[in-house]
């Protein structure tokens, strides 16, 4: 027994810990994109489907004995992969800078191809192993239970999603921690070869029992094959609402493994709860489910003025009472044990299914990332199904649910919020596109009190560019960029010489910065989004802001830190006289583009007296203590330029200009902007293996 639960524990916990792990390391190859992590779970999702559809088949097919065998060869398999590839990268699962995407590569396509070659034989080994060893169990111990394995396996799981962002995250490097899942792996190896040897070594009398003949205990499941669409619509509901919400908090805030974590964490939770026995789970849930469903409507409907933490904390209990409430039921319908195996199979296919809809599906037919409404009406309607199949309980009077007036009216109010709100997105964008990067819409926008009006761009809720429409101001500088602004004042007052200045900016947006262009200029912009380069080059008709410059305009296609490494190893420094950092994905923070190695990589590409200017304006997140960590860690002089308002064209913005050059800060012309910008030494300097957004947090 002690085996069992050793082996069926640590490949859990090594199943959920490569999830973050892997996921972080390839993240600044993908520009930071939350979407990398929704990638990485279709992957992982679709990999268990195929460890559990690979155990259904053996345990259902073959003699014990014989499935000992094969197992043995698939872990054999697996070891020599590992150790062949651990010859070839730094360690066995980090793949070298040649699997690094180029800017022509689908970013989708690529991440399922680098997590393949780096961790999708080994993956599919651990992802078998909960299922199939449930099955040697019951067969070797037909009168146990083997749900108590599928409990122990997720409490593993749990585990190392709970210890990645608190222990493991900020106490190694990323090497590191590959270094030690590598040990770890070696050991689920050895156990569970162990386990296929001494399945190898049963008596024919044990071998071959058919599953048919196991005595069930009468605790043990209350459903029957014939829910088997019931476990799927459950299965894919959970897991679709489970990425839906991961989409919605991690655009709002960072791609970071807390926010991927926390949900995972909370879905998993619910799996753990639901599987150790009936007193976790009540019906009593359904009223959380609908206390939650009407604050979400509440959510979608003031989301600009609540602030994060009330959005995220809706979001996350109201994943977890779904997931009680579908991984509850679920369990309600379970097989007994002769039949897991299937019911293994059919709960990863539904995941996979939802996965597949998020990732693939969502983006072709929805222009913005309506998923999340639809999960949740897919749970209600759910849930009626289940209720409806549940016989039983209205022999019980429907006892711990709300009466039925009030699921309807919660169903309704659902329905017709989420279908005002998409009308009104609708009714007001003239242009929406989706794709791997977020959601961008424009819409005009009236100026009060005048006859003029603004073009308007936004990724996700938040504005990233405007320019008139038409007249003599089309070609102004307006929303963040006004000449008072930190990036108007860096290329207004640079100095230049017979060639102009030289230019480069991390994030297109529509260009406005190319509107201080002169005759010898040289403007580069790097701009890993196509539907954002096709928008600021004239797509619509909205934008011309680069067509307008009469600076020589350049446009760099791919992540701007990759890009910019590997001009660095090909042509060297670009020598920029100005490099403005200003590559937000909706209000997101792009953390790989604010760390040590990053900045490192920009003073090299930046002239001796240039100036590196930081756009960090944020509704949610304090960046000046990380910035000014990262200028004196460097020896840079730094200063804070805060640019107001005025209510029509010009937004607030936050700014900070560092540079080696401390006769640039003391122009009068700029002095009289800047603020001190002062070290915090509390906040800790951020690196490629440790950031910390929560401590950086407007509360």
């Amino acid at each position: 027994m002690a085996i069992f639960s050793s082996t069926v524990f640590l490949s859990a916990f090594l199943l959920f810990l490569v999830q973050p792990l892997i996921s972080k390391y390839i993240l600044p190859w993908f520009g930071g994109a939350p979407a990398v992590w929704s990638s990485a779970m279709l992957f992982f999702q679709t990999l268990l489907l195929a460890g559990y559809s690979y155990s259904h088949g053996l345990a259902a097919r073959l003699p014990l004995r014989v499935q000992g065998r094969v197992h043995l060869g698939l872990l054999g398999l697996s070891l020599v992969v590992f150790l062949l590839c651990s010859f070839i990268w730094q360690t066995p699962i980090t793949p070298g800078a040649e699997w690094q995407p180029r800017p022509e590569d689908d970013p989708i396509v690529r991440i399922l191809t680098v997590l393949a070659v780096s961790v999708g034989l080994p993956y599919l080994t651990l992802t078998t192993t909960g299922p199939l060893l449930q099955a040697w169990f019951s067969r070797v111990w037909p009168g146990r239970s083997p749900y108590r394995l599928y409990a122990l396996s997720n409490v593993g799981s749990l585990l190392a999603l709970v210890c990645y962002p608190v222990l493991i995250e900020p106490l190694f490097t990323v090497r590191v921690q590959a270094m030690l899942w590598s040990a770890g792996y070696l050991l689920f190896v050895l156990n569970c070869g162990y386990l296929a040897r001494r399945l190898m070594r049963l008596p024919r009398q044990v071998d071959h029992p058919s599953l048919q003949s196991i005595e069930r205990p009468a605790a043990e499941g209350g459903g029957s094959l014939k829910h088997w669409p019931l476990w799927l619509g459950l299965s894919a509901c959970a897991s679709l609402l489970l990425l839906a919400t991961t989409n919605q908090m991690t655009q709002d805030i960072a791609a970071i493994p807390f926010l991927w974590v926390l949900p995972l964490t909370l879905y998993l939770l619910s799996f753990i709860l639901c599987f150790a026995g009936s007193r976790w789970y009540s019906r009593g849930y359904v009223y959380g489910l609908l206390v939650l469903s009407l604050l979400y409507c509440w959510v979608l409907i003031a989301r600009a003025t609540l602030h994060i933490i009330v959005q995220l904390a809706v979001h996350a209990l109201l994943l977890f009472c779904v997931c009680m409430v579908c991984h509850g039921e679920m369990v309600r319908l379970r097989p007994p044990p002769e039949h897991l195996t299937a019911f293994y199979l059919i709960i990863s296919l539904g995941g996979a299914l939802g996965s597949v809809f998020v990732n693939l599906i969502a983006p072709l037919i929805f222009n913005n990332f309506w998923e999340l409404p639809l999960g949740l009406v897919l749970c209600w309607l759910l849930l009626l199904a289940v209720l409806g199949v549940d016989r039983s309980l209205f022999r019980r009077r429907r006892r711990g649910l709300p009466p039925n007036w009030a699921m309807a009216a919660t169903l309704a109010a659902v329905i017709t919020v989420s279908l005002l709100y998409v009308q009104t997105y609708n009714r007001r964008t003239l242009y929406t596109h989706r794709n791997f990067y977020g959601v961008l819409w424009v819409a005009e926008r009236p100026i009060a009190g005048t006859g003029d009006s603004v073009y308007e761009l936004a990724h996700g809720a938040i504005m990233h560019g405007a320019q008139y429409t038409s007249g003599t101001h089309r070609r102004e500088p307006i929303s963040y960029y006004r000449a008072e602004s930190g990036g108007g004042l860096a290329l207004r007052h640079s100095r230049r010489d017979a060639d102009g200045l030289r230019v480069g900016v991390l994030g297109l947006g529509i260009g406005t910065l190319a509107a201080y262009g002169q005759p010898g200029d040289i403007f580069r912009f790097y701009e890993i989004n196509p539907a954002v380069i096709r928008l600021a080059e004239g797509e619509g008709g909205y934008f011309s802001y680069l067509a307008d410059s009469p600076a020589h305009v350049e446009i760099v296609s791919g992540d701007g830190r990759l890009a910019m490494a590997r001009e660095l190893e090909t042509e060297g420094p670009q020598h920029y006289d100005v490099l403005v950092l200003d590559a937000f994905s909706g209000d997101a923070v792009p953390v790989h583009l604010l760390t040590r190695e990053s900045f490192a990589l920009y003073l090299n590409h930046l002239a001796p007296d240039g100036v590196l200017v930081v756009n960090i304006s944020n509704r949610h997140l304090d960046l000046r203590p990380v910035v000014a960590r990262l200028a004196a860690h460097f020896g840079l002089h730094a200063a804070l330029v805060e640019s107001p308002g005025d209510g029509r064209v010009f937004v607030n913005s936050t700014w900070v200009l560092a540079t080696r050059n401390k006769a640039f800060l003391e122009q009068p012309e700029v002095a009289r902007y800047c603020l001190p910008l002062v070290e915090d030494t509390r906040i800790r300097l951020w690196t490629d293996d440790y950031s910390n957004l929560f401590q950086i947090l407007y509360w």
